[in-house]
């Protein structure tokens, strides 16, 4: 009897405890992001205590980015996520938006956010080397284990190994680094990008996301706390410029500024080269392509301070354009700058520089810039530098250019010049820096979700001519002499044969940038079209190709395929154009809230229902008839029967039945 009462005073607890474990929710695989909801600090190293390595640093595979970026519509699938909200997972971010009237969310634009991230961490490395803090990324402790095993097998005792690496203290990801790097993004709209710095960039001391709306302001603070980043990172309500004209001269400038606006970002670009640290990072994100590639010059100047023209070389020009921008508003705070990476891919632009200080740099930023000339016949260009600097010992020497280099007409076509810029004619990446990215990422593919295009892409960046400014296309070479079309291959070849380099442009898929003159592209596709000839009496007497193809050859080129023809990322088969990943992966529209004007759900469908409806356009005006009057409806038609558009009352009375 005592062993049975004794058993019913246990049996409660086991029932209570059973059902407990019962209502708990088993761990979903696929949600592995609901653990940053939990209550553990993220300063609290007790935490990582029991994960192991592969729990820290197994990120997902390498995908495109429209399945890495997916939207999650399922309400219940992420706790504390109110009715209507949309989640958005993106690297190590999961970020909550409002209804999607109010969503600015972009997945084309990973690789954007994928390559800041990569540059910020490699200039962190280099930054805070020079403060002694090593950083520490996922997924390279083999890489640097390795690197240690080799100082030591080259002599280097233990004990000096230890030695060594107790002289750099360490700042891995997601912690706050006194010695870090501050960073600010000045248009954070949902915060995606600073909670991705605050997840994934190590060596960081605090990172502020800015944006004037309350209600963005209000959505960064809750996305911060979801992914447990408040000790990192602080949400801001400010005017962009504002904010940054108020830092600067103050002793803690931002290291790190971002600027991503919908559009121009000529408005913060003053603010921003005098808010950075001496020798820090401006990231600059510009959409408006279709002004700086040519549509609108004049709009162009009045933003940029430079004109823009319609060529085959308008996406470098256009990095050129803001490169320019940047470098002369920094000379009149007597700074510079210096291009890290500067790369137009999509729809977009996007350049990395640093600024500098130095009254004597400065000088020497007139001779950077250089004003095109661009024949509107066979698209030849010429540059004309700015200024002119000689060396005379350790002085500098500063005098204006001279000038022009070309005539009043073309001397291949005999069309006439436009004159474009000024615009940057110095290189624009810096390879050291960019093969350092690269091989980070190479290293780690399994960190980003676009690694395979980063790759592709600063491959590419790499194998550049540098102090090359613009390109030539090979499409128009052949269409401007009406002549098939070579292959790069044998183009190339031609050209190195001629005792000229070239190499292709990551701004354009048929690009040919060379140090050779327009007249000898002009040779070799004289001898290309005499083994493809062309019709002549086709031609027009004023048409450039008559022009040019009269001439003879003063150059035997050789199309024989050379093996430095074929570059090592066409040979390893990158991915460095990528394919349209979607339908409509353009930028997107301006958002607003319905509340404020924006698009409503009924206005949407209107525009659905008549999009396209002119597309047949009426030609008969008896068709007309079947349309019926709307001046009638009103009351208000004079015509009367000689109206070309019907006044019987069916057709009004289905019209309005239509409407209704």
């Amino acid at each position: 009897l005592t062993a049975a009462l004794a058993l019913l005073s246990i049996s409660p607890r086991l029932l209570t405890s059973k059902a407990a474990a019962l209502r708990t929710p088993r761990p979903d695989p696929q949600r592995r992001f609901r653990t940053m909801e939990t209550s553990e600090d993220p300063q609290d190293p007790q935490n990582d205590v029991n994960k192991s390595e592969s729990d820290v640093n197994a990120p997902s595979e390498p995908r495109e980015p429209t399945e890495e970026s997916q939207r999650s519509l399922d309400a219940p699938a992420e706790p504390g996520l109110m009715p209507g909200e949309t989640v958005v997972r993106e690297g190590k971010a999961v970020i909550l938006f409002p209804n999607a009237n109010e969503v600015f969310y972009n997945p084309v634009q990973e690789f954007n956010r994928d390559l800041t991230c990569a540059v910020v961490t490699e200039f962190a490395r280099e930054v805070l080397a020079q403060r002694g803090v090593r950083i520490v990324v996922p997924g390279e402790t083999d890489r640097v284990v390795v690197r240690l095993a080799d100082e030591r097998n080259g002599g280097e005792g233990e004990g000096e190994g230890e030695e060594r690496r107790e002289e750099f203290r360490t700042a891995p990801v997601g912690k706050r680094c006194e010695e870090g790097l501050r960073v600010l993004e000045g248009l954070a709209a949902s915060g995606l990008r600073s909670v991705r710095f605050s997840l994934e960039v190590p060596g960081l001391k605090s990172v502020t996301a800015n944006d004037c709306s309350a209600k963005a302001a209000a959505l960064i603070a809750r996305n911060a706390a979801h992914n447990n980043v408040t000790h990192l990172l602080e949400a801001s309500q400010r005017d962009a410029s504002m904010l940054m004209y108020e830092a600067r001269g103050k002793k803690e400038c931002y290291d790190v500024i971002d600027l991503d606006p919908y559009g121009s970002p000529a408005p913060f670009l003053d603010a921003a080269v005098q808010a950075v640290s001496e020798g820090g990072l401006l990231c600059i994100t510009c959409t408006d392509m279709a002004v700086m590639a040519g549509n609108s010059g004049e709009t162009c100047y009045s933003k940029y301070g430079s004109v823009s023209i319609k060529s085959k070389y308008c996406h470098e020009m256009a990095l050129r354009i803001i490169l320019h921008s940047l470098d002369q508003r920094a000379n009149v705070y007597q700074r510079y700058i210096e291009p890290l990476l500067s790369v137009s891919v999509d729809f977009y632009i996007r350049v990395f520089v640093r600024v500098r200080t130095g009254q004597a740099k400065v000088k020497n930023s007139a001779s950077k810039q250089a004003v095109v000339y661009n024949c509107v016949g066979c698209g030849a260009f010429h540059l004309q530098r700015m200024g002119k600097r000689i060396s005379q010992g350790k002085h500098m020497k500063y005098s204006a250019a001279t000038g022009p280099p070309v005539g009043l007409n073309c001397e291949h076509c005999g069309q006439r010049y436009q004159l474009g810029g000024p615009l940057w004619a110095e290189p624009i990446h810096d390879t050291e820096f960019v093969q350092k990215v690269l091989a980070a990422v190479s290293g780690n593919p399994s960190r980003f979700g676009t690694s395979k295009r980063i790759e592709g892409v600063l491959s590419m960046v790499t194998e550049e001519l540098q102090d090359v400014p613009l390109y030539y296309v090979l499409d128009q070479l052949s269409s401007t002499v009406h002549c098939n079309t070579p292959s790069m291959l044998q183009f190339r070849s031609a050209l190195l044969h001629a005792g000229y380099r070239v190499s292709f442009s990551h701004a354009c898929k048929n690009a040919v940038k060379t140090d050779a003159p327009a007249g000898v592209l002009w040779d070799v596709m004289r001898c290309w079209e005499k083994s493809n000839p062309v019709k002549r009496e086709r031609l027009s007497e004023t048409s450039p190709a008559l022009r040019i193809l009269s001439t003879e050859p003063t150059l035997q080129a050789s199309f024989d395929v050379r093996d430095d023809a074929n570059p090592q990322s066409r040979k390893r088969h990158l991915t460095r154009f990528q394919e349209n990943p979607q339908a409509n992966w353009g930028d997107k529209i301006t958002v607003k809230p319905v509340s404020s004007g924006g698009v409503s759900s009924e206005l949407e469908d209107r525009r659905k229902q008549f999009q396209g409806k002119r597309k047949t356009q009426i030609t008969d005006s008896a068709q007309l008839k079947n349309f019926p009057c709307k001046k009638f409806r009103k009351g208000c038609c004079t015509y009367g029967e000689k109206c070309c558009y019907s006044h019987d009352p069916q057709h009004l009375t289905s019209q309005e039945e239509k409407m209704e």
